[in-house]
């Protein structure tokens, strides 16, 4: 009850009033509460003002009890991100601006490390510390964007569609001749005239085979343009995962090897 009063009191006169000494008084109740945490904070709190702040026997009471609430009771945890504008929050508190590297003194156990910028895929990664260990951390962003993108180059139905007008313009084209230049005798004509008249039946049959060709390519084309249709997407994220494959080869052997790295 002594503790929690004192607390209480060294907490209002902070407010009042910021000294480190008070710093101190107030770091050294929360350790003796078993609140190493808070404890750690108020300690590193009554030495921000540097050397002379506080009586040397102090000062050094003070740096002793933060060695041993890290290596005994705390953990560290160490980010760095190397992006300009990242945010980075530790358990959903915002922590610093990137670029930069951080260290923070935290309970053991997991805890999620956030990044984050417009424009970019968010990071969430957990990570574990152990009671008097320092765990580090590397968060790289990568661009959130849209993608627009076609199933195969332009040219390819336009030129299948051009291709079957070209085609069944050049079979109409053979039937009409066929047609305009027809013995008038046809089909009993003589035979100075049956020779004449093959190649007209051989003209218009091509005629038709191209005509019909190229109506089945103008319908593919204008399939092949529908399906071509520009198709946007977002990027993938990995979150910082890359797959890397690599071929070998000897004289008598081949082999290929892959590995994840992240």
């Amino acid at each position: 009850m002594m503790l929690a009063e004192a607390r209480a009191k060294y907490e209002e006169a902070l407010a009042a009033w910021e000294h480190p000494e008070l710093r101190l008084y107030l770091g050294r109740v929360l350790k003796s509460m078993g609140l190493p945490l808070p404890a750690h904070d108020n300690l590193r709190l009554s030495l921000r003002w540097g050397p002379g702040s506080l009586d040397p026997e102090i000062e050094q009471e003070a740096r002793a009890a933060m060695r041993a609430l890290v290596e005994q009771e705390l953990a560290v945890i160490q980010v760095r991100s190397d992006e300009p504008g990242a945010t980075v929050l530790l358990d959903g508190n915002l922590w610093f601006l990137g670029p930069g590297a951080e260290r923070r003194t935290v309970m053991p156990g997991e805890h999620i490390v956030t990044a984050r910028k417009n424009g970019y895929f968010t990071i969430v990664k957990p990570i574990t510390v152990l009671t008097g260990k320092e765990a580090s951390i590397q968060v790289d962003l990568r661009v959130d964007a849209a993608v627009t993108r076609q199933r195969w180059p332009a040219w390819v139905p336009w030129t299948t569609l051009g291709a079957g007008v070209i085609l069944g313009v050049a079979g109409g084209g053979l039937m009409w001749h066929a047609r305009a230049n027809e013995p008038s005798c046809a089909p009993w004509c003589t035979a100075e005239f049956a020779d004449e008249h093959d190649r007209r039946l051989l003209e218009n049959g091509l005629g038709i085979g191209a005509l019909v060709a190229g109506g089945a390519m103008v319908t593919t084309g204008t399939v092949l343009l529908f399906m071509n249709r520009p198709v946007s997407y977002r990027t993938e994220d990995r979150g910082g995962v890359k797959l890397e494959i690599q071929p070998a080869a000897s004289l008598d052997a081949a082999s290929l090897s892959a590995r994840v790295v992240f």
